[in-house]
Parts: C-alpha cells; structure tokens; sequence
C-alpha cells in the first residue's frame, strides 16, 4: 500500500491510498461513505493489487485530506467537484469508479457530469432517495426537513463522540455498537487508524492523551443533512452513455427502498440490480469478496479488455482466495 496527496485548486490537499505497479495507470477508484475514508476498504481493495492499479480516495473533511471544511454544504456537488478534479488531473484516461454509501451516489454524481471520466459503476448500497424527497429538498428544504422530523442519522452524527484517551478505547467502543459487531477484521482497526489522529501533541508525560475523530460529527452532521443534489438526473446521463452499472442492494436496512429499487429498474434497464442476502448496507464490510468480484470484473472487461472466457480464471482465483481466507 502507498499514500498520495494532491493539493486541490480549493486549497488543501486530497489524500488517498493505492495498490498495485505506480507505472500502470488507475483501473479503479473507490468512494468512502460518509464519516469513512479510503484506508477503511483497503483489505477490500489490496488484492485487486495483484493484478491492476486501484486507489481510494479520502473525501473533504474526512481521513487525512486537509480540504477545507469551512464552507456551506448543501449538496453532495462539491465532493463530487473533488473528485473530477482529482482525476482530471490523476486519471484522465478515466477509470471504474466505485464507491459505498455516500460514495456511492458522488461516483454517480461524477458519472453524471464527467461521463468521459467513468468507465464503469460499481455502487455498494449508494444513496439514493425518492424523486420526491429530492424535489421537496430542492423546492422547500427547510419545509422538507420539518414535515420528516429533521434527519435522523444527521441527529446522531452530531452527538457522536469525538475524543478517545487511546486507539484501545476508541476500538473497544466502537466494536460493541450494534452497527460495527457484523464487520469483518480488519475494518474497523483500519477505519479507526485514519478516522483519528492524535490532537494533545504529547504536551504532558503526565497527561493522558487524546485521539479525535478527523470527521468531526458536525461535518458528518452536515454531510447527511445535504441533499440537494440529482442522482436522477446522473442516472439518465449513465443511461444514455451507456456506462456499465451495477448496483449491489443489500437484502436488509438497505438505503434503497423497495418503491426506488422498483423505479431504479424499471428506468435503467441495462443496469445490474443485485441483491446481497445476509448483509446489512454496511455490505462492504460484511461481504468485501461481492465488491471485490465486481469490481474485478469491470477492470477485466471495461479496463483490461478480456472476454468473460479469459477473465473466468481470475473470477476462480478470487473465489479460491475467500474460501481459503474467508474473506
């Protein structure tokens, strides 16, 4: 695994993390969800390694980039303008672009306004809502939230807890959470070790440290509560480009509901829908060898070229690696 960082024209610099031969150029891109960062999925992302050059990236006000996150933030557009900068810079060949949650929909989002840059979707349990809540929030906002009753995950965010005395504390915390005792190893060390950083400077051998949240629960906060953005509108333009999409949905808590996944497929034909049995939509870190197989296949088909015949004993290699590692 190596890190990079890009300074950004907004000020700041974009970090990330990548695997595979630096001489190739990127396959594939991956999104974090929302509080996440790249160094989250990298047991999901370093076999891919073996094989082609992938990265991820740390979006504003989240893992190690420094962007600013002193500005409004209404919509998702302005992850979305990070990342079409980023590539234009870093992979303008374009690549399969990917992404969980909240990545998931600004990977849309970036299909949609930079179709030249996506050579294909693989979207973990994306967000994407109703037509109608999106036209509520673009029409009425505030009257929006009012008659919802706020947003919920925007209301815990804001009330997460931010400092730890160590990373032990930190770990121990977060694995007796509901949410966090399905994830596999080891996601939740690997989120944590770029989800916190040390904020006391060792100013006092006496004094116990303190390791805080890089996503501060008012950004996090803020992310949920923007919406403002059109993922319809980048679904027509996927649709129209033809750029190959699958949607992996999982079978419960899913961020999709059934009424949208029913309009998803009924709107986007040629996209896969597949529903994952067993996983919550924290998917990617319950079952990382379906977004790993994914995304596998679209670099052998969209990046390498293969036919599905010569790519099949890659698909047999993936297989035989989780059954022998269960991962």
């Amino acid at each position: 695994m190596r890190r990079f960082r890009r300074e950004l024209s907004s000020g700041g610099e974009m970090a990330g993390i990548e695997f595979g031969d630096p001489v190739k150029p990127i396959a594939a891109l991956w999104l974090h969800a929302t509080g996440f960062n790249a160094m989250t999925y990298q047991s999901l992302l370093a076999p891919l390694g073996l094989r082609a050059r992938v990265a991820a990236l740390d979006l504003r006000g989240h893992g190690r980039s420094t962007l600013s996150t002193r500005v409004a933030l209404t919509s998702w557009y302005r992850y979305r303008d990070d990342v079409i900068e980023w590539m234009d810079r870093e992979v303008p060949q374009g690549a399969v672009l990917g992404g969980h949650s909240m990545g998931g929909c600004v990977a849309l989002l970036v299909a949609g306004k930079r179709p030249d840059l996506v050579k294909g979707l693989v979207l973990a349990d994306p967000v994407i809502l109703s037509r109608t809540t999106y036209f509520w929030m673009h029409s009425f906002p505030l009257m929006s939230m009012l008659l919802r009753g706020g947003n919920s995950m925007a209301a815990r965010a804001i009330k997460r807890r931010a400092d730890f005395p160590s990373m032990a504390d930190a770990i121990e915390s977060y694995a007796t959470k509901p949410a966090f005792k399905s994830w596999r190893d080891p996601f939740l060390a690997d989120y944590l070790l770029d989800g916190l950083d040390r904020v006391d400077d060792g100013r006092s051998d006496e004094a116990p440290p303190t390791y805080r949240l890089l996503c501060s629960p008012k950004w996090e906060a803020a992310t949920f509560r923007a919406q403002r953005h059109t993922p319809w509108s980048a679904l027509r333009k996927v649709r129209r480009k033809k750029i190959p999409t699958v949607i992996l949905r999982p079978s419960r808590d899913s961020v999709i509901s059934d009424k949208v996944r029913a309009e998803l497929i009924k709107a986007n034909p040629a996209m896969m829908m597949k529903t994952v049995r067993g996983v919550s939509h924290f998917l990617p870190m319950e079952a990382p060898y379906e977004v790993r197989d994914q995304l596998s296949a679209f670099i052998a088909r969209l990046v390498e070229r293969f036919t599905i015949e010569e790519d099949s004993d890659v698909a047999r290699s993936l297989s035989s690696r989780r059954q022998r590692h269960g991962s």
